[in-house]
């Protein structure tokens, strides 16, 4: 069975989600990449949407514009979240996001920015663009259209849009750093083993 979350999530939704954990999200989701977040952030220029309870997607969509505000989501596939790191925490304090989606992980100031405010960060699989475009119902509506195609507010109203790895949860635990000391861990034993095998060699 699906665990679908559906904007506007609440603390609560959140609460017993863990790193690695897998969800869909229906209902409201917006790209927003580095330009809008230095907008906001060094720039101090309100956000025209409403992100509190929302999701955010750290991506650069393809759109075909049909005239008279009707548009259609060709491709959205996920940007390095890791771009965004020096502003994900005063981001999330300040709009009130629940859900952070990008590719690749992010550090200690996201799972700072997660564990204060209550929001996680998720990875949606690379390589997976059309078929992400394919869960977009339909695009409400278009903010900051001067940044280009990429880098506007895409407002997107999505049904199941996913899977979505949980790898900061609210606790601030970061699967990419776990999965690095485990990595690390490893690569130090077979080091040890090969060494033994190589000492022949002066």
């Amino acid at each position: 069975m699906k665990n679908v979350l559906t904007t506007p999530i609440k603390n609560d939704d959140l609460e017993n989600l863990e790193i690695g954990d897998i969800i869909y999200l229906t209902g409201t989701i917006v790209t927003c990449r580095d330009v809008a977040h230095r907008r906001l952030i060094e720039e101090h220029i309100e956000l025209p949407v409403d992100l509190n309870g929302l999701a955010i997607f750290h991506a650069g969509p393809i759109v075909k514009d049909h005239g008279n505000n009707k548009y259609e989501m060709i491709s959205i596939g996920p940007t390095t979240s890791m771009r965004m790191e020096k502003f994900e925490k005063e981001f999330i304090g300040q709009t009130g996001v629940k859900l952070i989606v990008g590719k690749g992980g992010m550090g200690k100031n996201t799972e700072e920015g997660c564990r204060e405010h209550k929001a996680i960060h998720l990875v949606y699989p690379a390589g997976n663009a059309v078929y992400a475009a394919n869960t977009v119902e339909y695009i409400k509506e278009v903010h900051w259209t001067d940044l280009g195609m990429p880098e506007s507010l895409w407002v997107c109203q999505v049904k199941e849009f996913g899977p979505l790895i949980v790898s900061i949860d609210t606790k601030g635990n970061n699967i990419f750093e776990e999965n690095k000391i485990e990595f690390n861990r490893r690569k130090e034993e077979q080091y040890e083993k090969i060494a033994k095998e190589v000492r022949f060699i002066k």
